[in-house]
Order: C-alpha cells, then sequence, then structure tokens
C-alpha cells in the first residue's frame, strides 16, 4: 500500500513540475482569464439593470461566482490537454503502461490530476487577486466567514477530484472509438453547461434543478462556488460535501470496473 501511493505520489510530482515549465501558456491563461471574467460580469450587470430583482442570486455574489469560475477553470474542466493519455490510446502505446507494475487507472488519475492542478496554481493567484483589486460594482468579495471559507476549500479539492473521475470515465470510453473529437465536443458541452460552467445552476427553472441538482455534475464546480458565493450555508453546505464524496466513490467504482473491462481487449499488433 505505502509503495504504490509512493509511486502515484511520484508521478503526481514529476507531471507537476513537467507542466510548471510552459511560462507563455500560463501568462496567456492569466490574460484571459481576466479579460473573460470581466466581459460575463458586463454581461451579467446588463441583465442585473433589467430584472436583477427577478434573479436568485445578488449582483455581488454573481460576481463573484464569475471571478471564482475563471480562476479555478482549469481543476474544473473534465476535457484538458492531456495529450499524452489521448495519444497513447490513438497509437497503441498503451500496452507499455499496462506492462508497468502499477495500476493505469491510478496512473492515468495521477497524471490528469496534476496537469490541471500544475496550470491552475499557477493562474488561479493572479486572476484573484486582479478580482480583488477591481474597483466596485466589479470586485470580488470572499467569504466573511472563516468556516464557510473552510468549506469552500474541502468542497473544491472534492469538486476537483469528481472532475477528473469523470474525465477518467471519458478516457476509457475512448478504447471504444476510432476519432477522439467528437466525444470530447460532446462531454465538454454536457458536464460545462450542467456543472454550472454557463450560468450558475440556481439560475435554471426550478423544474430543471429538480433533476440536474442530483446528477454528478452538480458535484463539479457548481457546489464549491454556491459555497463561496453564500447560496449554500452551513448544514446545507455540509449535505452538498457529502453529496460530492458519494458521487466521488460511485465514479471512481465505475471507472476502475469500466477500465478492467477495456484492457482486456486491447490488443497489440506488431513490433
Amino acid at each position: 500500500m505505502k509503495t504504490a501511493f509512493r509511486v502515484y505520489t511520484s508521478m503526481f510530482g514529476i507531471r507537476f513540475n513537467y507542466n510548471l515549465q510552459y511560462r507563455a501558456a500560463v501568462l496567456g491563461a492569466i490574460a484571459k482569464g481576466f479579460c473573460w471574467a470581466m466581459m460575463e460580469i458586463l454581461g451579467y450587470l446588463a441583465v442585473y439593470r433589467f430584472g436583477g430583482d427577478a434573479l436568485p442570486m445578488d449582483f455581488s455574489s454573481t460576481t463573484a461566482y464569475v471571478w471564482a469560475h475563471q480562476s479555478f477553470i482549469v481543476l474544473f474542466s473534465v476535457v484538458f490537454a492531456d495529450t499524452e493519455i489521448y495519444s497513447a490510446i490513438r497509437t497503441g502505446t498503451v500496452v507499455y503502461d499496462l506492462a508497468r507494475p502499477v495500476g493505469l487507472y491510478g496512473k492515468w488519475f495521477c497524471e490528469s490530476a496534476s496537469n490541471r492542478l500544475s496550470f491552475a496554481l499557477v493562474n488561479c493567484f493572479p486572476v484573484l487577486i486582479l478580482g480583488l483589486l477591481a474597483p466596485a460594482p466589479f470586485k470580488l468579495t470572499l467569504p466573511a466567514s472563516s468556516p464557510q471559507l473552510c468549506l469552500f476549500l474541502v468542497s473544491a479539492l472534492l469538486a476537483f477530484a469528481v472532475t477528473v473521475a469523470i474525465a477518467m470515465l471519458m478516457y476509457i470510453s475512448l478504447f471504444y472509438f476510432i476519432s477522439q473529437r467528437g466525444i470530447r465536443i460532446i462531454v465538454r458541452s454536457v458536464t460545462t453547461f450542467f456543472s454550472g460552467g454557463v450560468i450558475p445552476l440556481v439560475f435554471f427553472p426550478e423544474s430543471v434543478q429538480q433533476v440536474i441538482r442530483f446528477l454528478p455534475f452538480a458535484a463539479m464546480q457548481n457546489m464549491p462556488l454556491q459555497i463561496l458565493c453564500g447560496t449554500i450555508t452551513d448544514a446545507d453546505a455540509v449535505k452538498g460535501i457529502g453529496f460530492q464524496v458519494f458521487w466521488l466513490t460511485a465514479l471512481v467504482f465505475m471507472g476502475q470496473s469500466a477500465m478492467k473491462t477495456a484492457t482486456k481487449k486491447v490488443l497489440s499488433l506488431g513490433g
């Protein structure tokens, strides 16, 4: 058990350090995150001026939601630039990973998580700082209480793990398809929309919310961002974290089972 943990930790660290080399990409991500957040906030400002009383969140909470979403967007993106995983499936070099004395699911999970985390850590703080320094009413407002901030951090970590677990199911599904493009487009569209990546889920009609709030996508960025904004607090936040733990456990179990089934049919041709 300890040996496996050390192996996965080493894989995570190697991938993390490797991704920190791309400084130009980091600077581009920071600029993109700030500009996109400002455009979204300006769009919401126009909506609130003409019908803000009918919306379930006040403008300050929505602004905080937008800044946090753009800051941590990489952490909660199911479709990400895991090029080595895509290439391994497409070219068949996955057989080398299967020959290694570590589980393929755990290896890919660590690599995928490390890829997202390395990019997120170097661009989220600059975007958050820019949001905090922005003038009113575009300013980012953080939670006033420490318990709420702690609940947000716990929920964000679980949302990140749920995101990677869903990404793993997508990778496994690629064993059965020749082209990856269509699957990635569908997964990106569905997960972004139903996880609150386009608009907060509380903006959806109540009849729609009664369904999507029980889906695994609601356990992704929606939960921590709603806790950060103050829409979900106290006991409801704790229940939300329990909901995330449930879906994380279920998704990892489904992923490991699907991986075993998929790799049984892998064939290596040539030499």
